[in-house]
């Protein structure tokens, strides 16, 4: 089913809005219609299911966007991560997305050492460039905040792929649930660097984990120079990396990338969408900074790496069989959710004031902390080790175990909002 004939499915039923919520008590997703039966079967059988406690839908109210929200898990907290706007060429691909996004917002949040839950929005983009034009965003994303006030504080959206800080400006004048605000009206604003600066520890502790040392004289290869594949890019050089090779889909982008570090040994390539062939670079570390899912079948027999670690979302298409792939292949695997973590981080707390040099920002970028990026990566790949499991695993396996951890306060307070907009059929407001 295309986004358009899910919005018209809505339309025939009379609403703008659905929603497949899990009942604990029955173990199955439960629809707000019964048209969308068969949908809600159809995502509970998905391999990228896993209990998640809601998926909400609402066609915007000026924008006729369709606009979703994913839950995982909340007893940690309020499900909380960005909201991602991309084209999908079906309604199961946007739901695949929240899924995996969700889930892996969950385990980032807990590894963090968070009280947040795992959540994810997507809105589904038009095709053509309409999406481009100042105005019509500006509605989306007005429409996107009335969308996250309505579910109340359930999920707390951020900013992720294909959404700036202008955009999160515009959710902010419609919802107060929403984070990487801009500084102009006291948020964090953009999280691109430090997301890079964690990625950064977590490639230093992959490489002392295998005695290769530190950055300086490795050469790495980043597929997508976006903002934060850019600001990785700095990083790397300040740190003494030899060459840095990196490929970019939008040409604006790649050439202001390319003026920017003219004179260093860097190589930003101006590729089509789609286009993987920078991951069969030569190179010690490969770091994924685009889409998720390019790790894969086709992809993983032609790395020529040590080292994969970036800051892309769900890199692996496949999270067992491809983590299983690159260990036979003899390659470290960092995943994402334990290396790019900063920028949830340096917006999670933006309602408690902040502080130049926050000290609970820079912790997460020192070797002391138990929660440091560089100390929880080390952990998971020396557990790895020591278990004879993937770092994909034992990852996997120390996030669940801290995602189950209560809320301090407030432990089960989403679940029950969830319940309260079901009992108060929120589809039919």
């Amino acid at each position: 089913m295309t986004p358009d004939e899910f919005i018209a499915l809505l339309r025939r039923e009379g609403r703008r809005r659905a929603h497949l919520i899990f009942s604990p008590d029955a173990r199955r997703l439960e629809p707000s219609l019964p048209a969308l039966d068969a949908l809600a079967r159809a995502v509970q059988g998905s391999p990228d299911f896993a209990d998640h406690e809601g998926v909400f839908f609402e066609v915007g109210r000026a924008s006729g966007a369709l606009l979703t929200a994913t839950l995982h898990r909340t007893v940690r907290g309020q499900g909380a991560g960005g909201v991602r706007h991309w084209e999908y060429a079906s309604i199961g691909d946007a739901i695949r997305d929240g899924l995996r996004l969700s889930r892996g917002m969950g385990r980032k949040n807990a590894l963090a050492g968070l009280w947040w839950g795992g959540g994810k929005g997507v809105i589904l983009r038009a095709a053509g460039d309409r999406y481009k034009d100042p105005s019509y965003r500006t509605t989306v994303y007005e429409d996107y905040g009335r969308f996250v006030t309505s579910l109340r504080g359930a999920y707390v959206t951020a900013e992720d792929v294909g959404t700036t800080p202008p955009d999160m400006a515009a959710v902010f004048t419609t919802t107060r649930f929403v984070t990487c605000v801009p500084e102009a009206v006291g948020g964090s604003g953009n999280p691109s660097p430090a997301t890079a600066k964690g990625v950064v520890c977590a490639i230093e502790a992959a490489l002392e984990h295998l005695g290769l040392g530190a950055i300086a004289g490795k050469r790495i290869a980043v597929h997508g120079a976006g903002n934060v594949g850019a600001s990785l890019i700095g990083d790397l050089l300040e740190r003494g990396a030899l060459r840095v090779v990196a490929t970019e889909v939008d040409a604006t982008r790649c050439a202001a990338v390319s003026a920017r570090f003219a004179g260093a040994n860097v190589t930003i390539r101006h590729v089509a969408m789609g286009d993987t062939s920078v991951l069969a670079e030569e190179c010690d570390v490969l770091s994924p900074c685009a889409l998720g899912g390019v790790l894969n079948p086709e992809t993983i027999p032609n790395l020529r790496c040590r080292v994969v670690c970036g800051a892309a979302n769900n890199p692996l298409l496949d999270e067992e069989r491809d983590a299983r792939a690159l260990e036979e292949r003899g390659i470290t695997y960092v995943p994402d959710f334990v290396a790019n973590r900063m920028g949830i981080v340096t917006c999670a707390n933006e309602q408690y004031g902040s502080l130049p040099e926050d000290p609970a920002i820079l912790r997460h970028f020192g070797r002391s902390w138990e929660n440091a990026v560089y100390v929880v990566t080390r952990k998971v790949l020396e557990e790895a080790s020591l278990r004879g499991v993937t770092p994909a695993e034992a990852a996997a396996s120390l996030a669940d175990e801290m995602s189950l951890v209560p809320h301090p306060i407030f432990p089960h307070r989403t679940r029950d909002i969830v319940a309260a907009l079901q009992r108060e059929r929120w589809e039919a407001g």
